[in-house]
């Protein structure tokens, strides 16, 4: 290892002490279990914005988009972006403030808690399944995230893949599963500042390099269908693809993802006042909006670099190393960039930690509280529960290190399978549980039924067929869920007043507040 490695390593494993130092100073205010899963609801506006938004872009931020960008231009790269930024802004104008007053009503720390007692479902059932259903999708999810760190590992220092991924996962483990809800969200924080000094040390290395930003604009209009929204590029025939308005739609579909994000959803909950949630909203939206822009850029560049020789060409899966490769060639051939480039790759790490800590708390959170206590009625004190909580977490983890096994799986596809999971199930139930007042349990039941099977089935049996029906199955999914809870609402008993009078004091608490 020569000087240059020993600086980027230092910086890294100096990043990661940091990380469980956080965790360890707020293992100490997790008085009980509410306070691990959602912190007290005491998280100020700069924090619950941040942690949100990083929580949120994972290792796709520097890994899955500027990988895509680098590999078929601006289509897919760019409408998922505008989609997401749109699903963004939408969340935090029309349900974080509605869900925080509504959750602390009802007395929910979790997402299938707030189900539960929203509908009054005594039987548990809508508890049991939502919490199953974030176990189903946020296991591989968390998995895409230790991968990403094996990744980064393995290509900076040759490292072998699988020590280097489960390193990753234990430092992850270990300051989530002291520290909590607090923990995760003030690190989540730090690691949102991290990702941006990244981004922007590698969007000017990047543009110096390859010669100025014309010369990136020029790479990209000479290759067929990159520079454009209308087509993709083909990086197996070198031609362009027609990418049609059903695409483009269904890319867009990416936004309704985040309705349905049990780790973002959280947040809102999590917020200490909710009359400052305007103020996190700006943050955010202009935070993601930048922050996509500038990913998908670097992978313009990347492909410039690729182009003019100044790094490998890079094909399949191993697109999504670029930022890795350009971060290698800073601390190669510029030895006093040794630090940022460390830096860099610390913020590929805040991408994937900062998802990761906040996945593993969500699914703990749904074995744990939603699962044991709630459906079985497991009866624990506040010190039980902490160590069921953190048991489980554990368990969990290792679950994630065992898919996240394979080398060769793609960070973007798998968060892109997970997404639309969250999105189709959870999305349409708490956007008709918010603002339904005739929805009931078993309009909500059906929806979550119904949004899961469908995103298995368009993605692994329609989906194929190919023509019309090869889009994200993330939309069909979606209208499938909207239907099937307005019919079966509408076909079943309509709610009792107990519950309409708790929706109409929700409407009125927000009004006055307004």
């Amino acid at each position: 290892m020569n000087t240059t490695d020993i600086i980027v390593l230092g910086t890294i494993v100096a990043y990661l002490v940091v990380m469980v130092l956080v965790g360890l100073v707020f293992s100490r205010k997790n008085e009980n279990v509410g306070d691990f899963y959602l912190g007290g609801r005491k998280l100020g506006p700069l924090v619950t914005a941040m942690s949100a938004e990083a929580s949120d872009m994972s290792s796709w931020l520097l890994m899955g988009l500027p990988g895509v960008a680098y590999l078929t231009g601006g289509a897919e790269a760019g409408w998922t972006a505008i989609g997401l930024a749109v699903g963004t802004y939408l969340n935090w104008l029309i349900v974080a403030k509605r869900l925080r007053v509504y959750s602390q009503r009802c007395g929910a720390i979790t997402i299938p808690d707030f189900f539960s007692t929203r509908y009054k479902d005594k039987s548990r059932a809508l508890m049991g399944i939502s919490a199953v259903i974030i176990l189903i999708f946020f296991v591989p999810y968390t998995a895409s995230g230790f991968s990403a760190c094996g990744k980064l590992f393995s290509s900076l220092f040759g490292w072998d893949y699988h020590i280097a991924m489960i390193v990753s996962a234990v430092i992850i483990i270990s300051y989530t599963c002291t520290g909590g809800f607090l923990a995760a969200s003030t690190t989540d924080l730090i690691q949102s500042i991290v990702m941006t000094v990244a981004l922007i040390s590698i969007v000017i290395f990047g543009i110096n390099s390859v010669g100025g930003v014309g010369n990136v604009i020029d790479n990209a209009d000479n290759i067929a269908g990159y520079f454009s929204l209308s087509n993709i590029h083909n990086p197996k025939t070198g031609g362009a693809d027609d990418y049609n308005a059903l695409t483009i739609a269904s890319t867009l579909a990416w936004g309704l993802g985040y309705f349905g994000m049990p780790h973002i959803l959280l947040r809102f909950m999590a917020i200490k006042d909710k009359n400052k949630i305007k103020t996190s909203r700006r943050i955010a939206s202009v935070w993601v909006v930048v922050s996509m822009f500038v990913a998908i850029f670097i992978g313009f560049i990347g492909n410039a670099l690729s182009n003019s020789e100044e790094i490998e060409t890079l094909d399949g899966t191993s697109s999504e190393t670029v930022v890795i490769r350009i971060s290698q060639y800073m601390s190669e051939h510029h030895a006093g960039l040794a630090i940022i480039a460390g830096l860099v790759f610390a913020g590929i790490l805040a991408c994937t930690m900062s998802t990761s800590d906040s996945q593993l708390l969500a699914a703990s959170s749904s074995m744990s509280e939603n699962i044991l206590k709630g459906v079985f009625n497991l009866k624990m004190s506040d010190k039980g529960s902490m160590k069921v909580a953190r048991t489980v977490l554990l368990v969990i983890a290792a679950l994630g290190i065992l898919l996240a096994w394979n080398k060769d799986s793609s960070v973007f596809r798998v968060v892109s399978f997970a997404w639309a999971g969250f999105g189709a199930t959870f999305g349409p139930v708490m956007l008709t549980s918010l603002f339904w007042k005739r929805s009931n349990k078993w309009g909500a039941m059906a929806g979550l039924i119904v949004g899961a099977v469908m995103v298995f089935v368009w993605k692994f049996v329609i989906a194929p067929i190919g023509g019309v029906l090869a889009i994200y199955e993330l939309l069909p999914a979606f209208i499938c869920a909207i239907i099937a809870i307005i019919v079966v609402s509408l076909a079943t008993k309509a709610p009792e007043d107990e519950i309409t009078n708790e929706y109409d004091a929700v409407n009125i608490e927000l009004r006055a507040k307004n």
